[in-house]
């Protein structure tokens, strides 16, 4: 196999050490998708052309004090349902059917024995997926304590996730972590912690797919087609390429541990995402345009 033609450029986990505390660029991929996802959103809410048609009739589906507060909401969520989702998919349910290899050495038993494990962010391992239902709880129990439209800013929270998506992959690269499969092509590269193979960068694969991709096409509907005017399109749009582009990079990426078969963990996460997104394209499609209601 030829050597990697591509230097993988070892950047130190850690920016910077405040006495005690380590700023890490993980940490930071978190706080700039939040935030940046806050400053996008609230740019659209301001685009008066957006929401002049039904079913907005001139009037955006939240305001900017509500989607600053989302922001604390989602944070929590995000947080919680990212740890949370690590610990079920990957340490208990692929650690049960994977016991002792690659990321499952003591899982799922450690959790009972040592169970600080279980919130032991700091040592690795958050799940997309988990963080997703975190999101989706926080954002529903929003919506009903502010009485706003679930769908109408559940779309606006798609469109924008694929920036949380782009730095999360970026911070993976970063970190030296969840690599691909050994591969001659003239862009593989070597990774410190995985050996002297020259490996597929799936986590720019990821965030070139999962973030720029998804969010131009997102955009797109949103400012050319006006996919926001159906609400649960976008969302709909949103889980169906996710899970396209994330069970296609997994052809690419090293498995944390064998799960079933030719088909990974993150594959069989991302199946189910399909009957959500099956689900959010009935319920917008299915539906007429409310200008058309009582035709």
């Amino acid at each position: 196999m030829p050597l990697a033609l591509l230097p993988y450029p070892e950047i130190d986990p850690v920016l910077i050490h405040l006495g005690p505390l380590a700023v890490r660029w993980y940490a930071l991929a978190y706080i700039a998708g939040l935030l940046l996802g806050w400053w996008f959103i609230v740019l659209m809410l301001r685009q008066k052309s957006l929401w002049t048609n039904p079913p907005f009739g001139g009037r955006p589906p939240a305001t900017a004090d509500d989607i600053g507060d989302l922001v604390v909401w989602a944070t929590f969520g995000v947080i919680v349902g990212g740890r949370l989702g690590w610990v079920l998919f990957y340490g208990v349910a692929l650690c049960s059917v994977s016991p002792g290899q690659g990321m499952c050495v003591g899982l799922p038993g450690d959790f009972i024995s040592h169970p600080i494990r279980i919130i032991a962010a700091w040592d690795g391992g958050m799940s997309f997926h988990g963080g997703l239902i975190g999101m989706a709880v926080a954002l529903w129990l929003f919506c009903r304590r502010r009485k706003l439209m679930l769908f109408a800013l559940g779309d606006l929270v798609a469109s924008v996730a694929p920036i949380g998506l782009f730095f999360g992959r970026i911070a993976n690269f970063i970190n030296g972590e969840l690599w691909g499969k050994p591969a001659d092509v003239p862009w593989a590269m070597i990774f410190p912690r995985a050996g002297d193979v020259p490996r597929h960068p799936s986590q720019l694969y990821e965030a070139a797919l999962e973030g720029i991709v998804l969010f131009i096409v997102l955009q797109a509907g949103l400012r050319t087609f006006r996919w926001h005017e159906r609400p649960g399109l976008m969302t709909g749009v949103f889980f169906l390429l996710y899970g396209c582009f994330r069970a296609f990079v997994e052809i690419f990426r090293e498995p944390d541990a064998p799960f079933w078969g030719p088909i990974s963990m993150g594959q069989a996460l991302s199946f189910p995402m399909f009957a959500v997104a099956a689900f959010f394209l009935w319920y917008a499609l299915g539906r007429k345009p409310v200008a058309q209601a009582g035709a």
